[in-house]
């Protein structure tokens, strides 16, 4: 994702199944279809990008100026759904969608999100009042650390311009913490099922 966006692109659907894990321990993106190269001027893009479960608040308030800032918000959904083994919003609606993000994150207000009530959305829609962040009771210290769950909440912050993005996430601290990241050459790999030997492939063949 850094890569991305020194390059200045937006993938806009990023899911856990537009990730793919090879035999050979490669992490890779894919899907690439609803991808944008960032414009220079004050361009509008389509608010109808991400699929639900991982699509930023800005967006669904209606928002259509939005940044590379969308893409960390579906980053953290991942990160959070890996410590889940589960989605962690999972909204019928985009109206649900909404609410089950405020009653975890909290609900917007001029401090947290000051131009919130700008967008498309926010003036015709009424919300309940959640006050603060709830991810230290989905998330307490036997699922991750402190540092791991303030990364997290950087890349759920609700507002965009305040959200980390992935060069700084990199640098986080707790990427120091122990267990370290681990090389590539350390990573699980596994045999492909296409380079099975070839006599058990032709008598596999002659079986069927």
């Amino acid at each position: 994702m850094a890569y991305l966006q020194s390059k200045q692109y937006m993938h806009r659907d990023l899911k856990t199944s537009n990730l793919l894990y090879n035999n050979k321990g490669y992490l890779k993106i894919c899907d690439f279809g609803l991808a944008r190269k960032l414009s220079n001027q004050a361009k509008a893009y389509t608010p109808t990008v991400v699929t639900l479960w991982y699509r930023a608040p800005e967006i669904l308030l209606g928002c259509d100026k939005y940044s590379q800032s969308i893409d960390m918000w579906s980053v953290g959904c991942i990160f959070a759904e890996m410590l889940l083994k589960q989605p962690l919003i999972q909204g019928k609606s985009e109206t649900e969608q909404l609410d089950l993000i405020f009653r975890l994150m909290g609900t917007p207000n001029e401090k947290n999100w000051p131009d919130w009530k700008n967008l498309k959305y926010a003036k015709n829609l009424q919300f309940n009042q959640y006050i603060g962040n709830r991810l230290h009771e989905k998330f307490p210290k036997t699922i991750i650390s402190e540092k791991g769950l303030n990364l997290l909440e950087e890349m759920l912050l609700l507002d965009p311009n305040k959200r980390i993005s992935a060069s700084k996430a990199l640098n986080h601290e707790w990427f120091k913490e122990s267990p370290p990241p681990q090389s590539l050459d350390l990573m699980p790999t596994f045999p492909s099922r296409n380079e099975a030997p070839r006599e058990l492939k032709k008598a596999k063949f002659n079986k069927d």
